[in-house]
């Protein structure tokens, strides 16, 4: 799927911008079964195990944040991760053997959808190694109005940054005032529907506020190698398993290859999430609860 070039920009830069990794017709179905579901949210007073709300949220104004776990609310978003150009691009990438960590739909409401401020993601939830990365595939055409994913290139073979506010608790995003962020390197990542942002699980980024009149669709999947498992006290859901799920539940979440019980173990800048912010559950909350500065209304 991806050239020696885009393999080799991405190990350099930390991000890739992939067109044409679904079919015209996944992603029309992708859009309508979208939309059903902010539909559906219309008469959800509160954040529940599928819908995120946003700010101003009611029955003739649905605005979300995200959609959760989207492979597991319709089978479409599944077929997308499995049945598509999507796993070519995760293997050319991660290897042969290949798992979801997680997934979202992140729906940005129009006028003013929640920033997502500069953090990485790595600081939510280490592992052995760092071959984990996040796949952002856009249902709508992005552009700068409607709150783009920002990156700054390289910042992936940098340290891992303090994710932590003045009383020391995880916050989920780094001090815009921080000496090791430059915010002036960032590059915004807009494209056309069916486009796919890849960027690696220590690469910085964020994303302003929404300012436009059209939702912003991005269907993300995070995704790891086989061989990269979760060290306790991350964010993971797989802290509170034992063994037996431990395993079912990986072999359930494997999108190529097969999983194993040899973790890779290599150095990597690490910082725990510990102590956790006093609301947890997505990253809207934990920054929200944590007080995280933001970048965007300093800039």
């Amino acid at each position: 799927m991806l050239s020696r070039d885009d393999i080799a920009f991405y190990e350099t830069h930390g991000y890739l911008m992939v067109e044409d990794v679904i079919s015209a017709a996944m992603l029309d179905e992708m859009r309508r079964v979208t939309y059903d579901l902010i539909d559906r949210s219309r008469n959800v007073t509160e954040s529940d195990e599928i819908y995120d709300l946003d700010r101003g949220h009611g029955p003739e104004t649905p605005r979300l944040t995200r959609i959760k776990l989207p492979t597991r609310v319709h089978e479409i978003f599944d077929r997308a991760l499995r049945h598509s150009g999507v796993p070519d691009v995760l293997v050319d990438l991660l290897g042969p053997a290949v798992a979801l960590r997680t997934s979202k739909l992140n729906t940005k409401a129009p006028g003013g959808g929640a920033a997502v401020e500069w953090h990485q993601d790595w600081a939510f939830y280490p592992h052995t190694n760092d071959s984990l990365l996040a796949c952002g595939l856009m249902l709508e055409d992005v552009d700068r109005a409607n709150g783009p994913l920002m990156v700054i290139p390289g910042s992936h073979e940098g340290p891992t940054l303090s994710h932590h506010n003045a009383r020391g608790e995880f916050c989920g995003a780094i001090d815009p005032d921080d000496p090791l962020f430059d915010m002036d390197r960032a590059v915004t990542l807009t494209g056309k529907a069916g486009s796919m942002t890849v960027h690696h699980v220590r690469t910085l980024h964020g994303s302003a506020p929404n300012t436009s009149d059209r939702a912003r669709l991005i269907l993300f999947f995070e995704c790891q190698a086989a061989d990269a498992w979760p060290l306790l006290g991350n964010g993971s859901h797989i802290d509170t398993q034992g063994q037996a799920a431990i395993w079912a539940d990986m072999q359930a979440r494997m999108i190529r290859g097969e999983p194993t019980n040899v973790p890779r173990v290599v150095p990597a800048p690490i910082r725990l999430p510990l102590p956790p912010a006093p609301v947890g559950g997505s990253i809207f909350k934990t920054q929200e609860s944590g007080g995280a500065r933001s970048a965007f209304r300093a800039a």
